[in-house]
């Protein structure tokens, strides 16, 4: 890969994807907050026809399954080859492909809905107008979209995964307003926006918006 942001984020989760996949296994059953978002989101892409949904940076697959207990025809779309390979044996009943969100192998209005689930916190700030004007290239006119991030003014670096495996990764903590504007500049109208645990060390937002005016 030509940005070593790429390989290095690639890699790490490669290295930790075991570990990865047990840490944030039964989250989504702790966090009402998440479900309620993704319930919206489910209710969304019925509400316009319904259609093929893709969970880009799915990881271990967890999201894409429980939109699929959702009702939604989803797959899931991942850097990680060692990701996509734990996805693939966790839900055999659900597509899993490897693919990087800079440059998506879907067709232009080929998805129904599109959610990045805390994926996006590890493209830096110079990718993120880009990785926006792809999820709008492939996105259906007026489908939907949702984003979930860290909230923050700062990149955390980690140089150790859940297993003790060594990694190199960094994650972006933004402010939903930043979100929201590159969005806006590819193309988006943004419909909702939540900050959850505004007064945690690390709260977290998920923008919902959709393609086009």
């Amino acid at each position: 890969m030509a940005d070593g942001w790429l390989s290095e984020t690639r890699s790490s989760y490669d290295a930790d994807a075991d570990g990865y996949a047990l840490k944030v296994r039964g989250l989504l059953h702790g966090s009402p907050y998440l479900r309620s978002s993704l319930a919206l989101f489910a209710e969304l892409v019925h509400g316009a026809g319904g259609g093929q949904v893709a969970d880009i940076g799915c990881g271990p697959g967890y999201v894409t399954s429980h939109l699929h207990d959702a009702g939604l025809d989803v797959f899931g779309v991942d850097l990680s080859p060692e990701m996509i390979a734990i996805a693939r044996r966790d839900y055999p009943h659900l597509r899993f492909d490897v693919g990087t969100m800079t440059d998506l192998d879907l067709a232009d209005d080929s998805v129904a809905g599109i959610v990045a689930f805390w994926s996006v916190i590890h493209v830096p700030d110079h990718a993120m107008p880009g990785v926006a004007e792809q999820f709008r290239r492939v996105l259906r006119p007026h489908a939907p979209l949702l984003v979930g991030f860290h909230v923050g003014d700062e990149t955390r670096h980690t140089s150790e995964g859940y297993t003790g495996r060594r990694i190199s990764v960094d994650s972006h903590h933004r402010q939903p307003s930043q979100v929201m504007g590159w969005l806006r500049d590819a193309g988006f109208t943004i419909e909702a926006e939540l900050v959850i645990g505004p007064d945690a060390d690390t709260p977290g937002a998920v923008v919902i918006a959709h393609n086009g005016s």
